[in-house]
């Protein structure tokens, strides 16, 4: 999934810590809501939502809709500004490759928006369903409900899901230690480089 570059969203920035819009920002998208929300009832119908979707990502007609049915928890077929302001961070968090960053940070927001049924708890045909927003790969699936399906009923729950949300954060940070590291190194070695040129030089002068 993917943003379209030159959409409206394209211009909003994510907090990168605490996945989270700026007010100046949430001012943007609530203006932006309204001028979506044409029949003035401040909820979006699915056909208004489809022309969003349709307009800012990439997603298919299919996707579309199974977000819209994510996202209407209350199955009145509309959602309001809280999902909608819901949704733009899960897009702008996918974006900017911090998935596991807004799990960590909204779990419980997102645990509740995959618990479709109300039941407290997941199971994996719930993930694998929505796992084009979270950028959930198959095995990272299996994974999941083998290292943390504690109880053993190929389900999770909050604590369950918390756990691997964690973990999940940690193995994030840790990419991004190493990634950092690999700049730093190669950062070194072109001004290790420069300083060998620059010394070739000075010794032709």
């Amino acid at each position: 999934m993917k943003l379209k570059k030159g959409s409206f969203l394209w211009y909003l920035y994510l907090d990168k810590i605490y996945c989270l819009l700026s007010v100046r920002n949430v001012k943007a998208l609530v203006d932006y809501f309204h001028l979506l929300d044409v029949h003035r009832r401040n909820t979006l119908n699915d056909v208004l939502f489809f022309h969003f979707l349709h307009h800012v990502t990439n997603l298919n007609r299919a996707q579309i809709m199974i977000v819209f049915d994510m996202l209407d928890w209350n199955a009145v077929g509309e959602i309001g500004f809280d999902q909608f302001y819901m949704l733009v961070c899960i897009l702008l968090a996918h974006q900017n490759n911090l998935e596991e960053q807004f799990i960590y940070r909204h779990s419980r927001p997102v645990f509740e928006l995959l618990d479709v049924d109300g039941n407290l708890k997941i199971g994996p045909v719930n993930f694998k369903i929505y796992s084009f927003l979270f950028n959930i790969k198959k095995q990272e699936l299996k994974e999941l409900y083998h290292d943390f399906d504690v109880t053993g009923d190929r389900f999770l729950n909050y604590k369950e899901f918390k756990l691997f949300t964690i973990f999940s954060i940690d193995k994030y940070q840790e990419r991004q230690k190493a990634e950092k590291e690999k700049e730093e190194k190669s950062l070194l070695r072109k001004k290790e480089s420069h300083k060998v040129r620059m010394s070739r030089l000075e010794s032709l002068i």
